[in-house]
């Protein structure tokens, strides 16, 4: 199964809590010490990057006061980010409103071409996404892979992000630099209740995208972190929705021949029952059969 290879790669931090994160006290009071030891010795330089800790710690008095001493809102770390995006990728709505208010750009990319917003958007703060599209933020920004902040949310299941998104403009259905547009990442995830906000907004279920997979593809082959009865019920949505069972993609395979190799049984059985047919063979003469480890789906699949 073809993966999620260029979002993923944007994804670097993982799964985080979606709520906003608290500021960490002990961690503060150990930054504050040193800056107090340090500030005499400390360059212009030092000083803005102490202010990244400070964001990421929510210290919220030592940024302060690093922002009245010269620290600058427009520093940037190894990887190109500003302190903007520290304090919204961690979730500290405070830290942001005070970053925004010393004049951070709001749309200011790291080098991975990730905006704060994407990259808040990717972890679930609903209300920094909101703060950040209040003060301009572009909901259309995308990154160098051309991954958008729905793309984000939606590979991530961040579903009130989705429509927060949304109800400001983003256009979801948008691809990204490899044909995906965002409904084939919350698909690949099994993220039901955004696969169900993005069609609503008019996506052909059958429409084919890289490498001519459909979505009922992408949901009957998800990604290895999701659990089978999760990527069930998207499967089992998009085929009431009217997906063609038996399209094939360019390997000339069908969504059966994908569970088989994902070793699925439940969604190759789903498929079954609404009339995919194991007897067809993919371009290098293999059938569902074939692909499966599993020799109770293998058997299932065998045609009599």
């Amino acid at each position: 199964m073809y993966r999620c290879i260029a979002l993923a790669a944007l994804l670097v931090a993982g799964h985080v809590p979606s709520s906003l994160a608290a500021a960490d006290p002990a961690r503060c009071r150990e930054l504050i010490r040193k800056y107090e030891t340090d500030k005499a010795q400390l360059s212009a330089i030092e000083i803005s990057l102490t202010l990244f800790a400070a964001a990421n710690a929510d210290c919220i008095k030592l940024a302060t006061e690093l922002l009245d001493g010269g620290a600058s809102v427009d520093a940037r770390d190894r990887l190109g980010a500003r302190p903007l995006s520290h304090a919204a990728r961690t979730g500290h709505l405070d830290m942001v409103d005070l970053l925004l208010a010393r004049g951070a750009p709001v749309d200011a990319r790291n080098l991975a071409g990730s905006t704060a917003l994407y990259l808040a958007a990717e972890r679930g703060h609903v209300a920094i996404v909101q703060r950040l599209i209040d003060r301009g933020a572009d909901v259309n920004f995308t990154g160098r892979s051309g991954a958008s902040p729905v793309a984000a949310a939606a590979y991530a299941g961040r579903d009130m992000v989705v429509r927060t998104l949304l109800a400001h403009g983003a256009d979801g259905r948008k691809a990204d630099d490899t044909g995906k547009p965002p409904v084939v990442y919350a698909a690949a995830g099994g993220q039901l209740g955004i696969v169900k906000q993005l069609v609503a907004l008019g996506i052909d279920i059958n429409a084919r995208y890289a490498n001519d997979l459909t979505l009922l593809m992408w949901a009957a082959g998800p990604d290895e972190t999701v659990p089978e009865a999760q990527a069930l019920e998207v499967v089992a949505y998009l085929l009431d929705a009217g997906a063609r069972v038996d399209d094939r993609d360019a390997r000339g395979r069908t969504a059966l021949m994908i569970a088989a190799e994902g070793n699925h049984p439940a969604i190759a059985k789903a498929l079954l029952t609404h009339g995919a047919d194991a007897a067809l063979a993919d371009k290098a003469g293999k059938h569902a059969a074939d692909l499966t480890i599993l020799s109770a789906l293998r058997e299932e699949l065998t045609p009599r």
